[in-house]
C-alpha cells in the first residue's frame, strides 16, 4: 500500500513539474515594451511621463512634443498602477530624469486587473513618488482626465465620482509633500466637470486637441 501511495505521489509531482515547465512566459508588467527604446536613450531627459494608454497615445499622436522638450513617454495601454510600480525602475529611475510625471489610476477604477480600492491605487502612486524621491527624481502628480464614463466598463456607474475622489487624494498628498501638480481634470473639463466632448471621443482618451491643452498645462509646471 505504501509503495502504491509513494508511486502516486511521485507521478503527481512529475506531472506538476512538467506542467510548470510547459507554462508560457508571462511578462505581466510588460517590461519588454520599452527594452529597445530604453537602450537607445543617450541623454538625461527632462522628464519621463509614466502612465497608461493616455500617455501611450499621447506620444503616438504628438511625438514632436516629446522630442522637442526632451521628454520620454513610458505609457502602456491598459496598465494599472500595480504594473507601473513594478516597472518604475526600468522605465523611469534608470534614466535619471529631473522629473517623473505620473498620470495613473483610471484603469484601476475600470478594474482592468480586477478590483482594487482607491486607497490601494493611491498607495501605488505614493510608492512611485517615494521611489522617485529616493533616487533624487522630482515627482510631478497629475489629476486624472475628468471621465464621466468608461467605455469598456459600462456596468460602472460612478466613474465620475471615483475619479473626483482619487483626484482629491492626489492633490491633498501633493500639497502635503510640496510636489508639483498638473491639473488635467480642470483644464479638460466642461461646465459639468466632465471631459469636454470636443477634446475626447470616449471621455477617457484625449484627442490631439486635448493633448495640446495638456501639453500647455504640463510645460507650465516643468519648464
Amino acid at each position: 500500500m505504501k509503495k502504491i501511495i509513494f508511486a502516486a505521489v511521485a507521478a503527481l509531482l512529475c506531472t506538476l513539474t512538467l506542467s510548470a515547465q510547459d507554462l508560457p512566459d508571462n511578462d505581466w508588467a510588460n517590461f519588454n515594451r520599452y527594452i529597445k527604446a530604453n537602450s537607445e536613450v543617450t541623454a538625461k531627459p527632462l522628464a519621463v511621463l509614466m502612465g497608461d494608454s493616455i500617455t501611450d497615445g499621447w506620444f503616438s499622436q504628438d511625438p514632436d512634443f516629446f522630442k522637442q522638450n526632451n521628454l520620454l513617454g513610458r505609457g502602456i495601454s491598459g496598465q494599472v498602477t500595480s504594473h507601473m510600480l513594478v516597472r518604475f525602475r526600468k522605465d523611469v529611475v534608470d534614466h535619471h530624469p529631473k522629473y517623473v510625471v505620473i498620470l495613473a489610476g483610471i484603469n484601476d477604477i475600470a478594474r482592468n486587473n480586477g478590483y482594487i480600492s482607491l486607497e490601494d491605487t493611491f498607495g501605488n502612486i505614493v510608492s512611485m513618488c517615494e521611489i522617485a524621491k529616493a533616487n533624487k527624481i522630482k515627482p510631478v502628480l497629475c489629476t486624472l482626465v475628468p471621465s464621466a464614463y468608461i467605455r469598456w466598463r459600462p456596468a460602472l456607474k460612478d466613474t465620475k465620482e471615483q475619479v473626483a475622489k482619487l483626484n482629491a487624494m492626489i492633490k491633498e498628498y501633493a500639497k502635503a509633500k510640496h510636489y508639483k501638480v498638473v491639473d488635467y481634470a480642470t483644464v479638460l473639463a466642461d461646465a459639468n466637470g466632465e471631459t469636454r466632448s470636443d477634446l475626447s471621443g470616449d471621455s477617457v482618451h484625449p484627442n490631439l486637441a486635448g493633448y495640446k491643452i495638456m501639453e500647455e498645462a504640463l510645460m507650465k509646471v516643468i519648464r
